[in-house]
């Protein structure tokens, strides 16, 4: 498997998956978000990276990295990255691709100097927060916001100035 920036004929299948993964999930929450999920150009016209994961030539799960404040911006402060649409092929589940894309996200925050990355979650995606609470995420209910739709949107931030000092064996003063 190859984590890469998405090519442009990759952008139909990736857009058609996450619209596929996220039906699963949220049923009714997705009618009026499908076209955004779907829409891969409006992500990378805003801005932000989108990144595949590839195993035998095919789109097996993909991420959209925010840089910052922006248009696909949900839940960050001006010095945060944020990860948006994570998905994974449900053949393919299980097989490390999720935090592949996640680790992906960490290290263009890290590189760009960030103090966190953060992302949203819903309460019925228990297999993402057991993967981003692995990762050394931690839950931030008081930055919760709501989808489009009323429904509640879980925030988890990841500390980079913290796990980039423990990797290097010192820790930043506080």
């Amino acid at each position: 498997m190859v984590i890469r920036p998405i090519r442009p004929e990759e952008h139909a299948p990736l857009g058609e998956l996450t619209v596929r993964v996220y039906r699963q999930l949220l049923a009714t929450e997705l009618e009026t978000y499908a076209s955004v999920v779907r829409d891969v150009e409006a992500r990378l016209a805003a801005g932000c990276e989108v990144l595949v994961a590839v195993a035998a030539e095919d789109v097996a799960g993909g991420v959209t990295y925010v840089p910052g404040p922006g248009p696909f911006a949900q839940l960050i402060d001006e010095d945060e990255a944020e990860v948006r649409m994570l998905v994974v092929d449900p053949r393919r589940q299980g097989q490390g691709i999720g935090a592949a894309l996640t680790r992906a996200c960490i290290e263009r925050a890290e590189g760009a100097g960030k103090r966190a990355l953060t992302l949203g979650t819903m309460p019925v995606m228990t297999a993402a927060q057991r993967l981003y609470r692995r990762l050394g995420f931690t839950r931030r209910p008081e930055r919760d916001g709501n989808i489009p739709s009323g429904a509640p949107l879980w925030c988890y931030s990841l500390d980079l100035e913290a796990t980039t000092s423990s990797r290097v064996g010192t820790r930043s003063p506080t």
